[in-house]
């Protein structure tokens, strides 16, 4: 089992810019993938970003690409999200999620463990 625990959200301005992190507790955080996604209401939950277990390698949508960037510290069991340039369609709650892999992967049923979310509001 891996328990994750996201914090970092909040209200920021167009433009502005938040870190999220992502902490892990359980199976050995170094074996894991980790990825991050948000879901808006009253939509489906969609990919941000992905990285390898042991951050070599990353991965984003055009939408974020740019902008966002996944990071890790294995040896403080966290995966990060740096999110710049914000607007308002990044409005969402924002979850890690992790995997037993090693590659990255970006589709949501990938995912074995998941947080309860954060929620990221974009808005003036």
């Amino acid at each position: 089992q891996v328990q994750l625990v996201e914090s970092g959200g909040g209200l920021v301005q167009p433009g502005g810019s938040l870190r999220l992190s992502c902490a892990a507790s359980g199976r050995t955080f170094s074996s894991q993938a980790m990825g991050w996604f948000r879901q808006a209401p009253g939509k489906e939950r969609e990919f941000v970003a992905a990285i390898t277990r042991g951050g070599a390698r990353s991965y984003y949508p055009d939408s974020v690409k740019g902008r966002f960037t996944i990071s890790r510290d294995n040896a403080k069991n966290t995966v990060y999200l740096q999110m710049n340039s914000l607007k308002p369609e990044d409005t969402a709650v924002y979850y890690c999620a992790a995997k037993s892999g090693n590659y990255y992967y970006i589709r949501t049923y990938e995912y074995d463990y998941w947080g309860q979310g954060t929620q990221v509001t974009v808005s003036s």
